[in-house]
């Protein structure tokens, strides 16, 4: 056998397809907002999902036809239940779903210092929102034996800190169901990525203390940081990968010390 035997046929094919339907969570700001935008601009059709509904329409706006705001609450079983049947017909067939909701509110600080609440608020929508989206949105791929799930884990899920309980050990169990979920489905045609990125300056940080001076501090105090399209730009890289080809896993970390 010559070289390359064995191997899939080379094709000019586009991926993900153009007029593909993705449904971003947390999709009002930041990592979420970036990730639309460059999905908007692979050709893709985007639900923006998420609670803000009045920066969800600034998006849409923005995004045009290409794009539909949806109001989602990950952590309310009835708004992810009704997901689909709250998009238009042509709107429901979900072959990407970008799971990037999530917060660290109460966090950067001694686990003593938080209260069970507010770590429990954490994992509720950091590990079970992602879980209950994923749970609703798989039985259409698993019909069409076609779709690509991108989680967005953290470092934090490989390299705990000081601080960080609870945000680390939910993207610890993010880390784990990506990959267990990646073998589930490995000799299907649905793929699943992580990707994980290191600090990313966003709002993130604002919305765990709000504050906004301290979190601007917090960020410059870090250094250099990935600014949500360099995360954008990791899951478009990934999806644009031909169907033998999975991402299982990315780590994007900036080019700089803490």
């Amino acid at each position: 056998a010559g070289y390359g035997a064995g191997l899939p046929a080379m094709t000019s094919a586009i991926y993900p397809p153009p007029g593909s339907v993705a449904l971003v969570t947390g999709a009002s700001s930041g990592i979420g907002a970036a990730t639309a935008r460059r999905l908007a601009g692979l050709d893709c059709r985007v639900v923006c999902a998420a609670r803000r509904v009045d920066r969800l329409a600034e998006i849409a706006g923005e995004l045009g036809e290409q794009a539909k705001p949806l109001e989602l609450d990950v952590t309310d079983p009835s708004s992810v239940q009704r997901l689909g049947e709250r998009l238009p017909e042509g709107w429901r067939d979900i072959s990407i779903l970008v799971n990037n909701a999530g917060h660290d509110v109460g966090g950067r600080r001694a686990f003593h210092e938080g209260t069970s609440e507010e770590w429990a608020s954490i994992i509720e929508t950091n590990v079970i929102g992602l879980v209950r989206v994923t749970r609703e949105v798989i039985g259409g791929m698993r019909e069409r034996d076609h779709g690509h799930i991108v989680n967005i884990g953290s470092v934090a899920g490989f390299q705990p800190y000081a601080t960080g309980t609870m945000y680390s050990s939910s993207k610890h169990a993010v880390h784990g169901f990506s990959e267990s979920l990646r073998l589930d489905y490995v000799s299907s045609g649905i793929r699943v990525t992580e990707i994980m990125p290191g600090m990313v300056r966003t709002g993130f940080a604002q919305a765990r203390w709000g504050e906004r001076e301290r979190a601007e501090r917090f960020y410059d105090d870090f250094g250099t940081c990935l600014s949500p399209d360099d995360v954008a730009r990791a899951v478009a890289f990934a999806l644009q990968q031909p169907p033998h080809v999975v991402i299982s896993q990315l780590v994007v970390v900036p080019n700089s010390q803490p």
